[in-house]
């Protein structure tokens, strides 16, 4: 009876504490005015890239393939005789594709011939230049231009400037807000990028299969998205 009676006693003094702690208080969020801040500035291109190259049919694969080669390295030569680094060309495509004749009839075609392409991608540091490059390509047996694209090598430096005006629209928006709602705009809280911020992806134009084709880079346009949060205070 006397140990029952001690097991009861400490049960009771050990729970006692735990039931006597008071609940924690509810977490109350911050006030604060939410908002999206947007800026963009055009700038203009200063590098291009030309993907262009050499097709070309004959009876056998082996007979396409040997003239692909010689056709693409005159090419690459005359690339080279107009001072164009070897970094900035690159083979993009290599392929060698069986020719069928055309027929109505069910199954089997007959193969009669080979087409043999070479593509490459050449890289261009100064976009004056771009111009004639292609009449060097052209001249040099290129038959295949496939397009040109412009963009911004660096877009870092500029970004840097747009973000700063991203974070500035930002609060001038919360700034309306906090005018008309009476309170007093607070320090942010939250200042998030979107995740895809920056230049727009290479613009691409096709070009005619002539020599002194016009080539205008135009303008790209850098842009930064950011969602901020900014606390507030009572008056």
């Amino acid at each position: 009876m006397r140990a029952l009676l001690t097991a009861f006693v400490l049960s009771t003094l050990t729970s006692a504490p735990l039931l006597a702690q008071p609940a924690p208080p509810p977490q109350t969020q911050q006030p604060a005015i939410t908002v999206i801040g947007e800026a963009h500035k055009s700038v203009a291109p200063d590098i291009a890239q030309i993907e262009a190259g050499v097709s070309n049919m004959a009876k056998t694969a082996r007979s396409a393939a040997e003239a692909n080669n010689l056709a693409m390295g005159k090419v690459l030569l005359e690339l080279k005789n107009a001072g164009l680094d070897g970094k900035d060309i690159q083979t993009s495509r290599l392929s060698i594709q069986p020719q069928y004749a055309p027929s109505n009839r069910p199954g089997p075609t007959d193969i009669i011939g080979y087409q043999a392409s070479n593509m490459i991608t050449v890289q261009v540091r100064d976009t004056a230049r771009v111009a004639s490059l292609i009449d060097t390509l052209v001249q040099a047996g290129a038959n295949e231009i496939r397009g040109i694209g412009f963009r911004v090598a660096d877009p870092s430096k500029v970004l840097d400037d747009v973000r700063a005006d991203a974070v500035a629209d930002a609060r001038r928006k919360a700034e309306i807000y906090a005018r008309a709602a009476g309170v007093t705009l607070g320090a942010p809280l939250v200042i998030s990028e979107d995740p895809q911020p920056g230049a727009m992806p290479m613009r691409k134009m096709a070009m005619a299969q002539s020599s002194s084709a016009p080539v205008s880079p135009g303008e790209e346009t850098l842009s930064v998205t950011v969602l901020v949060s900014w606390g507030i205070k009572a008056p």
